[in-house]
């Protein structure tokens, strides 16, 4: 659209705006009819470790939905001129899973407990053992469990349970609702009816049945809602907590809110079957759509659904560029030492180049970038940590490949189980994340991980912020039987362009005996933790 035009689509509401609430970083994103981002906000937030979880407080939630929204809005008056009242949809998302329990007040009864705390796994284990699948120490359903056996004074008073995107969604329209993807995260979903599987919510109820608690596990979940289906709308008191300035009108329809699970196979049209995509930040995960069932439960495979419901194997491990991002630090100090001003993109640029210049191998290193625990490897708590033999090549070039190896090691123990156990067929993936801002290198690596060809997209760095956008302009604006991946597919990635990387066959056998070498190292790891106090 031109200038002109596009000032009109904005007064007249004929966008879409996603929020969504990653692990560093809150993201607004407001797109028009041809899914184009014309304006954008942020705020970046860090979660904290408090009283043995980690959190982030609840007055940082609201105030960075505020910031992020309020900077949004100021950059639509900056470049068209227009104060905005309205918009044509509305979309939440958040990291996935973790833990917000309310009374029946609506007070929240703990603080926020997020994806990263690794502190459910008696209540994980014994879930997975009780409904025969795989229920990982993030879900939703295993810190409720956890609180049960820890017998914490606030589970009798527990008036429901959701996730911070379904907490947004209901502070801003007074409904009590999920996406089912998000949901997947909570609960096992039953394919077939679209909702919490029945029995596993039945052998819940029963296993509690002893502690005389006032509620059902039915009374404390949100109601499951598919892509496309509108839920809710902005109400005067969403609004204002919204835009304290009064400005945004009510009334403005809502889609489902999703995790950033969802949005980011969205933002990579990687929903449907055989596909998948890699999103990478604090954590990595890789999400493939299943054409067919596992053969058993595996503990370090999820199985979640995409946002309109079909099955997917999510393979999620807990530390990814955090060790990363403190080592590039570490080299900015030195720089800086010296008198040196180096731009953030130049320096990421060239040490990540540095790591093509590397041993296969990476020259005999070793490192783990746990800065939590990590379920794939079984370590209950995270000590970052970086060791060598006398023997190693110890150059620059290979001490940065082997922290971008070690960034998807358990990534790749998990995914292993799905190519080389369970024969799964994956024709693409697509990765997303700011490890790909540096052109071909985190590509390369990520595809001699997997073993596939990983392609990024130009679209991919919009974000997840921009993927919860298209599914509220989805279900503003969708046909009447217009099926999400075919709304991905036909309207809004016909014409994105994308640089496919193939694995070499160097680097394969490289990261495979990196792997060989990072399972066999992971005493070393656990013997940290042991050792070395928080």
């Amino acid at each position: 659209m031109n200038h002109e035009a596009l000032k009109e689509a904005i007064a007249s509401g004929a966008t879409s705006l996603g929020i969504e609430f990653g692990s560093t970083r809150i993201k607004a994103v407001l797109i028009d009819r041809s899914f184009a981002t014309i304006a954008s906000g942020s705020y970046d937030w860090e979660n904290r470790l408090k009283d043995g979880y980690w959190m982030y407080e609840q007055a940082d939630i609201l105030t960075g939905m505020q910031t992020a929204y309020r900077e949004l809005k100021q950059d639509v008056e900056r470049t068209y001129g227009v104060k905005l009242q309205t918009v044509g949809a509305i979309g939440f998302s958040g990291m996935m899973h973790g833990y917000m329990a309310f009374d029946s007040a609506g007070e929240l009864l703990v603080p926020f407990r997020t994806w990263r705390n690794s502190t459910t796994g008696a209540a994980a284990h014994a879930l997975t053992e009780l409904l025969g699948f795989n229920i990982p120490e993030r879900w939703s359903i295993a810190h409720l469990y956890q609180a049960i056996l820890n017998e914490e004074a606030h589970v009798p008073r527990i008036d429901s349970i959701t996730t911070l995107a379904g907490y947004i969604h209901r502070l801003l329209t007074g409904e009590r609702a999920i996406g089912i993807g998000e949901a997947s995260g909570m609960f096992p979903i039953d394919e077939a009816t679209h909702d919490y599987h029945p029995a596993m919510v039945r052998q819940f109820d029963e296993l509690i049945a002893d502690r005389g608690y006032p509620w059902k596990l039915s009374d404390l979940l949100p109601k499951v809602y598919v892509a496309g289906e509108q839920v809710g709308a902005l109400t005067e008191q969403g609004a204002k907590l919204l835009d304290p300035d009064g400005d945004l009108q009510p009334g403005i329809p809502f889609c489902p809110p999703e995790g950033d699970a969802g949005t980011g196979m969205v933002a990579t049209n990687s929903v449907k079957k055989r596909t998948g995509n890699i999103s990478v930040g604090t954590s990595v995960f890789a999400m493939i759509v299943l054409d067919k069932e596992l053969s058993r439960v595996y503990p370090e495979i999820d199985m979640v659904t995409t946002p309109d419901g079909s099955p997917v194997a999510m393979v999620h491990a807990n530390n990814c560029s955090s060790d990363i991002n403190a080592w590039v630090g570490l080299f900015r100090e030195f720089a800086e030492a010296l008198g040196v001003e180096v731009d953030s993109a130049k320096l990421f640029s060239v040490l990540f180049n540095k790591a093509l210049e590397a041993d296969p191998d990476g020259g005999g290193l070793l490192s783990y970038g746990y800065y939590s625990g990590e379920n794939i490897t079984g370590l209950e708590h995270g000590r970052p940590l970086f060791v060598r033999s006398p023997e190693s090549s110890f150059n620059l070039a290979n001490f940065m490949r082997t922290h971008l190896f070690s960034a998807f090691g358990a990534l790749k123990i998990g995914m292993d189980i799905l190519t080389a156990q369970e024969k799964v067929v994956i024709e693409s993936i697509l990765a997303h994340g700011g490890l790909f801002k540096t052109p071909v290198v985190g590509q390369r690596i990520v595809a001699a991980a997997m073993n596939v060809p990983v392609s990024v997209m130009s679209t991919a760095g919009e974000g997840g912020a921009w993927g919860m956008a298209l599914l509220a302009s989805y279900a503003a604006n969708k046909g009447a039987d217009e099926r999400l991946e075919d709304f991905l597919e036909q309207q809004v990635f016909a014409d994105v362009a994308g640089e496919e990387i193939a694995p070499d066959p160097a680097d394969v056998q490289g990261f495979e005996a990196f792997v060989e070498r990072y399972r066999n190292g992971l005493a070393i790891e656990q013997a940290a933790v042991d050792h070395l106090s928080e």
